[in-house]
């Protein structure tokens, strides 16, 4: 077909060749075949400078299959390169909110071609969800014990006591669980990573259990109870809620990359890790 195109379109057979890099007879003997192939002739006259009613209908098609088959090489070749493609992104809505609208936007900018898709859910939903295939790359945190995952740390992020900024506790430098026995306590889901015995009575005994961050804040901005939540899950921009380290810097909870260990990620998917990777966090977990 690009034989034939190139002799159509320059009216001889030197040319043609020259173009496309072959011998005048080797060009001369494609176009043989291709006429045995449709079965007519494709130009009339030996010097090949005009095409038969035959050769037009087929240089229309010919023109047509092969800017397609163009497209789709460089559609196949951008993906190799990452530099088309789609990423399936599952994080945790602190993270989300606060982490990756700088590692989104940098990556869009390098790969513009490239589509991403990104939803927030709870950790245990972020790994079903590559469990499942719904996602290509997830952050979050991961049980150890959860399969088909590879978990890679990112950062470790410090819980603290999230209350009004009215609340008498926002006043104070830290806080311990003893300021919280007498408040009104609201659980959410991040507190079953609080392994500790005086914090269980707390967590146990509240009678609100918001697993949802938004809905969970807006309950303490309205006055309702207090909860733990890491720092990340505070904006720096909600000023209706102050965030009270807890004592001591041991509580905290790790973000780990996640992705399928045993499904070949496409390049795109492998290119938005590396920019996970390369990302600056606030608080990189520090090497064993």
């Amino acid at each position: 077909m690009r034989c034939f195109q190139a002799v159509s379109e320059r009216g001889n057979l030197a040319d043609a060749a020259q173009a496309l890099g072959r011998t005048p007879s080797a060009v001369s003997m494609m176009l043989s075949q291709l006429e045995d192939e449709v079965g007519g002739p494709l130009f009339e006259a030996p010097r090949k400078s005009r095409l038969t009613p035959l050769g037009r209908m087929i240089l229309a098609e010919t023109r047509d299959a092969l800017q397609h088959f163009d497209r789709r090489v460089r559609a196949i070749e951008g993906m190799a390169r990452a530099d088309a493609g789609f990423v399936r992104l599952a994080v945790t809505p602190s993270v989300a909110a606060a982490v990756m609208p700088a590692i989104v936007e940098e990556f869009c900018r390098a790969h513009p071609a490239v589509q991403v898709e990104m939803r927030d859910m709870d950790s245990v939903s972020v790994v079903r969800a590559l469990q499942a295939e719904r996602a290509d790359i997830g952050v979050a945190t991961a049980d150890p014990s959860a399969t088909e995952i590879t978990r890679q740390p990112l950062f470790t992020d410090a819980f603290g006591v999230v209350c009004p900024k009215d609340h008498p506790l926002a006043a104070q430098d830290r806080c311990g669980w003893r300021d919280l026995r007498d408040e009104t306590f609201i659980s959410n889901g991040l507190c079953n990573l609080i392994h500790d015995e005086d914090f269980a009575p707390i967590r146990d005994g509240a009678r609100l259990n918001v697993p949802n961050t938004t809905s969970l804040l807006a309950l303490v901005r309205a006055g309702v109870g207090v909860t733990v939540l890491p720092r990340l899950a505070v904006l720096p921009g909600d000023t209706g809620v102050a965030f009270v380290p807890l004592e001591g810097d041991e509580l905290r909870r790790e973000i780990h990359l996640l992705t399928p260990p045993h499904r070949n990620l496409p390049p795109a998917a492998r290119a938005f890790c590396e920019a996970i990777r390369k990302a600056r966090f606030s608080a990189p977990v520090q090497p064993d």
